[in-house]
């Protein structure tokens, strides 16, 4: 189980592995168990509750894979797992009010655009182009934009020639586009500082329609790689911290710039790093 996904509802997490024999997602029970009853120890939960299934003769309990993923505490448990079939039996027998819209996300998440090119993100790690991505250029951008969003949006890796804004805020005019980008290019690159400041301006550049900060968080962690032998444990930010350090920084980005930083790690070879930091960038593009 090389393949560890990290999926939200309702800014919970649910974790999910990939069973390369049976080609599908295997849903942690426990997570699942959380988001319905919201329990404050669903682990003892589940565990009352599969006593119960097994004494009605319910098979749901022996259907239940057991691997071992990652916990908060950095450890690897043995963990009940079930495909998403499953889940949905599971779902049926759970009292709980998120019921209905649990099931909905279940069912749908996968067709989403979001999902897939989540998908095409997890394959960069193993992907030839990875180490073959121009660091710190527009060009390697757009390289990881073509490679996430390839065969998903029509203008995957290339630069926008309309203007685009955001809650009211007014991203980089397209005719100016690509002095702004080649400004971008040249700024120094040996601090944190730095780095984050040149993040800031390519956030403000926006160069593509769509798919902007899941690209660019990418292109920002090679940066770090090279320069400082660091990457983003993007775990650590909270997400409505992230939102409105972004938000601010085009005017104050010294917030962003102390999220990022204390943020930090040195494991930027640990394939579950990037699997994670994959996870939380698309957890931060969520619509609330």
């Amino acid at each position: 189980m090389e393949k560890i996904s990290i999926r939200f509802f309702n800014d919970k997490e649910v974790r999910a592995a990939w069973d390369n024999e049976g080609n599908r997602w295997l849903f942690s029970v426990v997570d699942v168990i959380s988001v319905l009853t919201n329990s404050k120890n669903p682990r003892n939960y589940w565990k009352v509750m599969k006593h119960r299934l097994a004494k009605d003769g319910n098979q749901l309990v022996t259907r239940c894979n057991q691997l071992k993923i990652v916990a908060v505490d950095g450890k690897r448990y043995l963990t009940d797992c079930l495909p998403q079939d499953e889940l949905l039996s599971l779902i049926e027998v759970t009292p709980s009010q998120h019921s209905v819209a649990f099931a909905r996300w279940l069912i749908t998440g996968e067709n989403q655009i979001d999902s897939k090119s989540r998908d095409k993100a997890y394959q960069l790690w193993d992907s030839s182009l990875l180490r073959t991505i121009e660091v710190g250029t527009t060009r390697g951008l757009q390289q990881i934009h073509a490679y996430i969003f390839g065969g998903l949006y029509n203008f995957a890796g290339q630069i926008r020639q309309k203007n685009i804004s955001k809650g009211g805020f007014q991203f980089a005019v397209s005719q100016f586009l690509g002095q702004t980008l080649s400004k971008i290019e040249q700024m120094p690159e040996s601090t944190i500082e730095e780095i984050v400041d040149q993040y800031v301006e390519m956030n403000i550049a926006h160069p593509f329609m769509e798919g902007n900060g899941r690209s660019t968080r990418i292109w920002l962690d090679l940066i770090l790689k090279r320069s400082l032998k660091k990457c983003v444990d993007w775990s650590k930010i909270d997400k409505a911290d992230y939102m409105n350090a972004m938000r601010l920084s085009p005017v104050n980005p010294v917030i962003i710039r102390q999220l990022i930083s204390n943020a930090l790690t040195d494991q930027i070879n640990n394939r579950e790093m990037f699997m994670k930091g994959i996870d939380y960038s698309y957890y931060y593009e969520q619509e609330d």
